[in-house]
């Protein structure tokens, strides 16, 4: 009886981790899937991401609902995301800030930052996207020199809008002030570049830095100055735009994202999507518009996404130091 048990028992544990338990990755997906972002909509992020959703509809003749959960510099879709049950229709798209915060520092969400695998299982890389810095009219400058010269008559006195404190536009506004030796003033807006426009517009707010989908429609319209792009050379879309690194030698930086799912999503089903997202982010249709965007699509294995993603941790933990030494 004893042995009959355990056999039992192991015929149904081998069951259960068998791809006939559910896991399928021929039968997925065969309901609408869900895709959590902790950025706003109008974000640069957002726009990516409904762009990334509609080529996964294509493939998967399926529903992909993009669920905005912003707020708590991304702890509120950080703990949405890790609670949905772990069966590959919730899919996590968080900004690059979500994984470069520092626990403890202001604004910051306890369960902050994310980390893979201890919290997500990694699935693949959708896009890099550098900052653009754009400025009010008002301020009177049409370039970073001329900000630098400005800031450094005015320390302190020359406000940026920004996604949130402790968010990659925050952490590189403050990457520039280091490095230029100038001081700026913070100003967080949860809801996005959309909330912030009005306020950069009218010079209550000087600047303002965000990917391009964010700042597409205010720049293409001169509401703001454009004023340069981090990226480490310019961009073949604007070519008339100046990078950051013609002023301030070596400069670059800019928001990524990464698709993660809760662990414990089977590994099929992992598979599956990182097939099916490498497919929708090489439809010439996708990279066009993300080209157009200031974004760029890449490729990466599960592991190749772990590794990116602790070297950014890395990268940028000096200055997320910084900042939380300086608000207390």
């Amino acid at each position: 009886m004893t042995r009959w048990t355990l056999s039992s028992a192991l015929c149904a544990l081998l069951f259960a981790l068998s791809p006939a338990a559910g896991a399928r990755a021929g039968d997925y997906p065969d309901h609408p899937v869900r895709i959590i972002s902790d950025s706003a909509p109008g974000s640069a992020n957002d726009v990516t991401l409904r762009l990334l959703a509609d080529q996964f509809q294509k493939i998967w003749n399926q529903q992909v609902i993009v669920v905005n959960m912003p707020g708590a510099g991304g702890g509120i879709s950080a703990r949405g995301a890790a609670t949905s049950p772990a069966d590959g229709y919730t899919l996590y798209m968080p900004a690059a800030s979500v994984f470069l915060a520092l626990k403890g520092a202001p604004g910051v969400a306890e369960n902050l930052p994310v980390e893979v695998p201890r919290d997500f299982a990694p699935v693949g890389f959708v896009t890099n996207q550098p900052m653009f810095i754009g400025a009010s009219h008002t301020l009177g400058i049409k370039t970073i020199g001329d900000l630098i010269e400005l800031a450094r008559k005015k320390p302190g006195e020359i406000a940026y809008a920004t996604t949130g404190r402790g968010r990659i536009t925050h952490l590189t506004m403050e990457l520039l002030q280091k490095l230029a030796g100038i001081q700026l003033q913070l100003v967080a807006y949860t809801g996005g570049p959309t909330a912030a426009m009005p306020d950069v517009v009218s010079g209550r707010v000087g600047l303002v830095l965000e990917g391009y989908a964010g700042l597409a429609s205010a720049m293409s319209s001169n509401q703001i100055q454009s004023l340069a792009v981090a990226s480490s050379d310019r961009l073949a879309d604007f070519p008339n735009l100046p990078t950051v690194a013609e002023t301030i030698p070596g400069f670059a930086a800019g928001g990524w994202n990464v698709i993660v799912v809760p662990n414990g999503t089977p590994d099929p089903i992992i598979r599956k999507v990182a097939i099916d997202l490498n497919k929708a982010i090489d439809d010439k249709d996708f990279i066009a518009s993300m080209s157009k965007l200031g974004s760029y699509p890449k490729h990466m294995t599960p592991d190749e996404v772990r590794d990116f993603v602790q070297l950014q941790q890395k990268t940028w933990r000096p200055i997320l130091e910084k900042v939380a030494k300086e608000n207390p």
